[in-house]
């Protein structure tokens, strides 16, 4: 017998506890949106913004303030410090949004002001510079990136629960001329995206892919409240960190369908009375498994987190945030939603039950 940490006769009533769960993911929603708002959307790191970054290793702690009046003393306009790492690693990164200075330029002023006015010894770590055009294209590819992971793990959710491999192509056909005509008006790539992942949604539910509608509102979800979070910390938003996003909805991903099959196979052998009845059954059955699965998850990324370096820290921050809130979300958000539109979902075909 496999190690479990629940008791298998355990019957917690997680679909009754849904209303408080969609009042507590909407605050954490808005609290996040409301965020993004006041700070004009992520704080993009220089991957997506351009730039030059120069990171700096002090050989003990210093106030970021006496950093900050050092570097003051260049010509250097638009220029931003901010600690890089854990508190204890002394590290910053000190970065220039002008574009009309060359790399060399930028570390000769930066070495001459610390060493003329710090008092602590030194190390340039790193030197990085892209250029705007490069910044807003990997932006551009970045969100592209996401929604087409999502749009096909619809498709895929899709077949492989509800045998409807072909209403998934007439979804993703119909997303594809959505697309095209919002793209004759010239929107904004994120505008364009959004309106892509509401009619992803929105054909959902109107085709009745009750299992992908789920699954993609509960991916949705987690992507959101992780970004929010990171808006709310003032955190930057780069390249990996769209990397952990990407990890998150597939790991997420994998705990909705290790839930939603056993919600399948329960309908089909008829376990409880009511739709209700079979997913409380279904979650209480995975629960174990779940908890195990994040629990051994959650305890690798917190050593990245606490161990792994500056460099990957804010990665392992996401995988923390985003890893706690799909395993969250599978249970108190992809479950409810398949609820809510549960009567088609009952084994009345061979090919519902397929």
């Amino acid at each position: 017998m496999g190690l479990q940490l629940i008791k298998p006769d355990t019957h917690i009533d997680f679909v009754g506890f849904r209303k408080i769960a969609f009042v507590i993911s909407a605050l954490l929603i808005l609290l996040g949106i409301g965020s993004l708002l006041m700070h004009g959307g992520p704080r993009y790191g220089i991957d997506f913004a351009g730039g030059i970054t120069v990171q700096v290793k002090f050989d003990e702690g210093i106030e970021i303030g006496n950093l900050k009046d050092a570097l003051a003393t260049t010509d250097m306009k638009d220029m931003t410090v901010q600690s890089f790492g854990m508190e204890q690693d002394n590290e910053y990164l000190i970065r220039i949004s002008a574009m009309d200075v060359t790399s060399d330029q930028v570390r000769t002023a930066v070495e001459s002001a610390l060493t003329n006015h710090m008092d602590a010894g030194y190390t340039v770590q790193r030197q990085e510079m892209v250029g705007p055009k490069v910044g807003a294209d990997l932006r551009e590819k970045a969100l592209e990136a996401m929604f087409y992971a999502v749009l096909l793990i619809a498709i895929y959710i899709s077949g492989r629960f509800e045998a409807r491999w072909m209403t998934a192509g007439i979804m993703a056909a119909a997303l594809s001329g959505g697309i095209y005509l919002l793209g004759l008006v010239n929107l904004p790539m994120s505008m364009l995206i959004l309106a892509a992942m509401l009619i992803t949604v929105g054909l959902c539910w109107y085709l009745k892919l009750n299992y992908a509608l789920g699954a993609v509102v509960a991916l949705i979800h987690d992507v959101i409240i992780t970004v929010g979070v990171f808006s709310m910390m003032d955190k930057e938003f780069d390249l990996t960190i769209v990397a952990a996003l990407l990890t998150i909805i597939g790991y997420s991903l994998n705990d909705t369908i290790i839930v939603f099959d056993r919600i399948r196979e329960n309908l089909r052998n008829k376990v409880g009375e009511n739709l209700g009845e079979t997913i409380n059954a279904s979650v209480n059955q995975t629960l174990s498994r779940t908890l195990l699965t994040s629990g051994t998850t959650l305890l690798v990324v917190f050593c990245l987190f606490v161990l792994g370096g500056g460099v990957i820290h804010d990665f392992a921050f996401a995988l923390l945030i985003g890893v706690g809130i799909g395993t969250y979300s599978s249970v108190f958000v992809a479950s409810p939603i398949l609820m809510g539109f549960g009567p088609s979902l009952e084994p009345d075909s061979e090919e519902a039950a397929a």
